[in-house]
């Protein structure tokens, strides 16, 4: 049966990540993952092979940067033909050798280069190139091209219309959305899905960039789009990576467990979804447990399609009209310090700036939270690399407006030595001296991910700067910078860490440094944080640091899964998921309940409490302040 008919009977499950099974091999990033298909064939027919042992009924081919331009960074243009038909015939014989009727795709990615007006190449000149590579997939016996991972919708207009020109195969034609639901050149799942209708591709969808979750809401706006602009069935694809990685072993690693994207593979279908697979950090693993759930779930019609909800995504850390805020001298202890030194339980919560100029809402909120009995409020700056209003300017604004203290979140990733130092002494300048210091998330996750990420200074560095120079009156430079400034210095910090060892020896090095505090991860386990504090104290001697501990009301199991599946560095145990699902629709209040009991199993070892909203819902995290006082005064 042809792919286009059966894909329209039932749907079909495609393959997993290849880079991420290479570089798990041993193959060197800089390695031309394409050209492996001539060098080392055994290496890619043997992935090929898991896949298709796994249950996959699509295998793409091992060509997604096979193009000229990308092949010319190695030297290999003259080897496109050869490189994209052995990518085919890899994947044609991997797949006989499990079972018949396995589909080959061919894959096409971007060009690598940025097409006019942002970029040197002319929309006739990527037509060119993607037709080169196109021809040579379909003249080798692909059986449909799959164009994925692209953000720029005139990108990939010129790779659909050179395959239109090329051959008749299927089109798959996807693309990656951000955090924020839009490419990184501004397409919105739904400009994007009805400007790919106009152009006539068979299947429309999304992949890479985000986890399950995300990309559900993306498929399912792209669904009712199709619905609208069609009146044939639409025919979605979706393939997720498997959540946001993180740095082990110098290597990235992708937290989504396969039990996990069993789940969501039967979300997907019941969303619409007929095409699903996996990107980034799947593995054949991934696709077994998918292969499972879809062959449990059996047909499922449109119709039945399941609702979805949208999840905030939480941030990784290394990433307190009112009256005024009372200005306090250079010399006088802030807010925050007395607390700590006075043995308080200090309770902040984490307010994001708005991607406007109006800070009105968020004074509001404030204001509500200030009511509500925080000491301080932690401000963060470029949440998740998105663009947002400076850190600094609403912590000014907070202050100033709500009187009530502020933490600014301080991130050296794409701040230069210089610029370091000049907000630092704007900060001080407007009377915000908490500053929690942070490394920041990458720009490659968030809006800009072509934007500058290098930075002069890591974290523990900027603590020493700030405590040994600046708290004293000079700059990196030794000169003076006139009064000595009077910052209160907070680091990162994971009670619940994968690596005891690793994150103990950090831990130690941020007090070395200077750290004032430590605000962490939020903690879902009060018995593994016991224990790692307790193994930093067999190592180190006594914490004497003061820990501010990350919670999180968790909002569902949805949102519990999202979190242990898609977040680095969380880990939530498996009584807190099945405690949130035995409630069954009020699975918000239990989630507050096990936040307060988390606070009271904490409390022996920690300072104070960083409340990271749900949602948004700021007023849940009020009312677990309150109880939280409440708890305290009796």
């Amino acid at each position: 049966m042809k792919f286009l008919e059966r894909l329209q009977a039932q749907s079909l499950l495609a393959d997993g990540a290849m880079g991420t099974m290479l570089y798990a091999r041993g193959i060197d990033f800089e390695e031309c993952l394409d050209a492996l298909n001539t060098t080392k064939p055994d290496v890619i027919s043997d992935v090929h092979r898991q896949y298709a042992a796994a249950g996959a009924d699509i295998i793409e081919t091992n060509t997604f940067g096979a193009n000229r331009f990308k092949l010319e960074h190695h030297s290999l243009a003259r080897n496109i033909t050869e490189i994209n038909a052995r990518g085919v015939e890899l994947a044609r014989q991997a797949g006989r050798d499990v079972r018949a009727g396995i589909y080959v795709a061919g894959s096409i990615g971007p060009l690598g280069v940025q097409l006019a007006p942002l970029g040197p190449v002319k929309a006739a000149d990527a037509f060119d190139v993607f037709y080169e590579q196109i021809i040579a997939l379909a003249d080798a016996g692909a059986d449909l091209l799959v164009l994925e991972t692209f953000s720029d919708i005139n990108e990939i207009e010129q790779a659909i219309r050179a395959a239109r020109a090329a051959c008749d195969l299927p089109i798959v034609a996807q693309m990656s959305f951000t955090r924020d639901n839009s490419t990184t050149l501004g397409s919105t799942p739904e400009s994007a899905a009805r400007r790919l209708l106009q152009l006539g591709v068979d299947v429309i969808g999304a992949n890479c960039s985000t986890g399950p979750n995300r990309m559900l809401d993306v498929a399912s706006t792209m669904y009712k789009v199709a619905q609208q602009e069609r009146t044939s069935p639409p025919l979605i694809s979706a393939m997720p990576n498997a959540g946001f990685p993180e740095v082990r072993a110098e290597r990235l690693a992708y937290p989504a467990r396969p039990e996990y994207f069993g789940q969501y593979a039967t979300r997907f279908i019941a969303a619409g979804v007929r095409l699903v697979g996996g990107c980034c950090g799947t593995t054949p693993q991934h696709i077994q447990s998918m292969r499972a759930a879809i062959d449990r779930f059996g047909p499922q019609l449109a119709d039945d399609r399941d609702t979805t909800i949208s999840i905030a995504t939480p941030r990784s850390l290394d990433s307190a009209v009112a009256p005024k805020a009372e200005a306090r001298s250079a010399t006088e202890p802030t807010i925050l310090a007395q607390a700590i030194q006075a043995h308080k339980l200090v309770i902040t919560v984490e307010i994001e700036p708005p991607k406007s100029s109006d800070t009105e809402a968020i004074e509001d909120t404030a204001r509500m939270l200030r009511d509500a009995g925080a000491t301080v409020l932690d401000i963060a700056d470029s949440p998740m690399a998105r663009m947002r209003m400076s850190g600094l300017a609403v912590a000014h604004r907070v202050q100033e407006r709500a009187g009530i203290e502020t933490i600014l979140h301080f991130p050296v990733r794409g701040r230069n030595l210089l610029r370091v130092q000049g907000d630092l002494l704007a900060a001080h300048a407007l009377n915000i001296r908490n500053i929690f210091v942070i490394m920041g998330d990458p720009t490659r996750i968030g809006d800009y991910p072509q934007a500058n990420d290098h930075h002069d200074i890591v974290p523990t560095g900027l603590a020493q700067l700030i405590k040994d120079k600046f708290n004293h009156g000079m700059d990196s430079a030794g000169s003076s910078i006139g009064r000595p400034c009077a910052f209160v210095v907070g680091m990162a910090a994971n009670l619940t860490p994968s690596d005891f060892d690793k994150e103990a020896a950090l831990l130690h090095k941020k007090i070395e440094c200077g750290a004032d505090f430590a605000i962490t991860q939020p903690v879902f386990d009060a018995g593994r944080a016991r224990a790692f504090v307790a193994h930093y104290e067999t190592r180190y001697g006594k914490l004497l640091l003061p820990i501010i501990s990350g919670i999180m009301p968790l909002a569902s199991v949805r949102h519990a899964e999202f979190m242990r599946n898609e977040v680095p560095g969380i880990v939530i145990p498996d009584a807190v998921i099945e405690r949130l699902r035995g409630v069954g629709n009020k699975t918000r209040t239990e989630g507050a309940q096990i936040a307060v009991e988390t606070i009271t199993g904490l409390r022996p070892l920690i300072q104070g409490v960083y409340i990271l909203p749900a949602f948004g819902r700021y007023d849940v995290v009020a009312n677990i302040i309150q109880e939280v006082h409440n708890a305290a005064s009796k």
